[in-house]
């Protein structure tokens, strides 16, 4: 039986590294699979032609939110043209509602549901024996004409958990994807990993010994996806010390964390770490006590706030804050007063994310309850709310698209910083002007190179003139700074020559 494990990543630097441990289980079982990721950007005729010439009797893909159109228009196209070809789904996209899906999608045979390591080897091995399918835990499969539902195996144990970088490369020009933990000990109510009852952690001496792996292979990052790394304030420490004794001088590390558990033992190890070995992605979501407490968000707003700045003041950690719009009770006001809040700790990158009802969470069941209106396909974005109209979330996505090219960008810090205080705006109002402008003249109908957006900023300054004389001339000057200190000697030269007009 010849077997490809499949998937669409996001992008071409991204990669699916559940599909690395299922192909790892697999091949240490004995089976023939192959592993092999394309990109939802690839042509869908080049992806279609591989996977029909690789000439395989069983295809698993694993779907996502941002994925699972198009493997639905493949898969279907695949099963046309090899109609012998079985095709095996996975992922929170085809498992959180499997009957349905297979009830809908007749060129699926089955779905397996939930963790795979141990479930897909014994699926693969029922195959094989012309078994019973109905001993697989978490398979969904039809018989006789209805579809069955097997109950879940309990969840992976650590050890059973494979090293899917003893079999296949760390890229290097990809992002090394790597858990520590499974699980996550919080219930956010919009979030998947919330149907996770506990925490299972790695051994540390194991850990330990995988991330010398990546450091001895000095890959450019390592990006854990533990939901929640420094749950385990200690263990956190450890891994941290860990990696600061053993730096390799390139490699760098992503952890999501809890900023309101930092105290003052980690802040004292942090504040020694190099430039560039660690970043850290905070999610704060709102500093609205009533939307927190509505998604059942338990945090110490205050406390995680000023975490976060003392972090951003050490300036040896890339800072990277997360903001959700669309919360339930959080209007348009207060969600810019989150904003302001969260933009006032001046981290790194300060990410506007949009709510999405993803299936199966809590969220989406209470979708009713708070007047929310999505969109029917993945990702399942939300359109309205009892809070937020339409108009104003595309209003915020106006905002996003600024916020993106200039703030998260990087280089426009002294023109931001001066404008800001100029306008005497609060930075929520200055990108709301700033977007407004951006959108009435017609910028968003084209990508732009950088330098042209020192223009565009220039231009935006320029246009507040008749009610604060001079402030077009004034940043000017600060965006020549940012120009110098971000761009090489001949693209600066080349700008000045052809000058601030675009």
């Amino acid at each position: 039986m010849k077997i490809l494990l499949t998937t669409l990543n996001a992008k071409y630097v991204h990669s699916c590294l559940a599909l690395k441990y299922l192909c790892t289980a697999a091949l240490n079982a004995g089976f023939d699979a192959e592993y092999r990721e394309f990109t939802i950007n690839n042509d869908m005729h080049y992806v279609y032609g591989e996977l029909v010439r690789g000439d395989y009797d069983l295809i698993g893909f694993s779907c996502y939110i941002w994925n699972i159109e198009k493997i639905k228009e493949l898969a279907a196209d695949i099963k046309k043209a090899c109609p012998r070809v079985r095709i095996l789904l996975g992922g929170p996209e085809a498992g959180s509602d499997a009957v349905s899906f297979l009830a809908e999608h007749r060129w699926a045979d089955w779905i397996l549901r939930g963790e795979g390591e141990i479930s897909l080897v014994r699926f693969l091995q029922c195959l094989e024996s012309a078994g019973d399918l109905s001993r697989i835990g978490g398979l969904t499969y039809r018989r006789e004409g209805r579809i069955c539902e097997n109950p879940q195996y309990p969840p992976v144990s650590p050890d059973q958990i494979p090293f899917p970088y003893s079999i296949f490369p760390a890229e290097r020009d990809k992002v090394i994807y790597y858990e520590s933990s499974r699980g996550c000990p919080y219930r956010c109510s919009y979030c998947l990993s919330s149907l996770e009852k506990q925490v299972r952690a790695l051994p540390l001496e194991r850990v330990e010994r995988e991330l010398s792996w990546f450091l001895k292979q000095s890959v450019r990052q390592v990006k854990f996806i533990d939901r929640t790394f420094n749950y385990d304030r200690k263990r956190a420490r450890d891994i941290w010390k860990f990696l600061i004794d053993n730096d390799n001088g390139r490699t760098n590390f992503h952890f999501e964390i809890c900023g309101d558990l930092l105290g003052e033992e980690e802040f004292d190890l942090l504040s020694g770490v190099r430039r560039g070995l660690f970043q850290f992605e905070i999610g704060i979501q709102s500093t609205n006590p009533r939307a927190l407490a509505a998604v059942d968000r338990k945090a110490d707003t205050g406390r995680l706030l000023g975490n976060v700045e003392k972090l951003t003041e050490m300036k040896n950690i890339h800072i990277h804050t997360d903001l959700i719009a669309g919360l339930p009770y959080e209007d348009y006001a207060s969600f810019g007063r989150s904003f302001d809040q969260v933009y006032a700790l001046k981290g790194d990158n300060l990410q506007l994310g949009f709510l999405k009802l993803l299936k199966g969470t809590k969220l989406r069941r209470e979708k009713e309850v708070f007047g929310y209106v999505c969109r029917e396909k993945a990702p399942y974005e939300v359109i309205s709310s009892g809070y937020l109209s339409a108009r104003e979330l595309v209003r915020l996505k106006m905002i996003e698209t600024v916020l993106d090219l200039y703030a998260n960008r990087g280089g426009f810090s002294g023109g931001l910083d001066y404008l800001i205080e100029k306008t005497a705006l609060s930075p929520f109002s200055f990108y709301e002007q700033f977007a407004d402008f951006f959108f009435e003249q017609g910028y968003q109908h084209r990508s732009h190179r950088k330098e042209d957006l020192y223009r565009i900023l220039f231009r935006f300054a320029a246009s507040l003139e008749e009610s604060l004389p001079g402030i077009g001339e004034e940043t000017r000057l600060f965006l020549e700074r940012d120009l110098e200190e971000n761009m090489n000697f001949d693209a600066v030269k080349k700008f000045h020559k052809k000058g601030w007009e675009i």
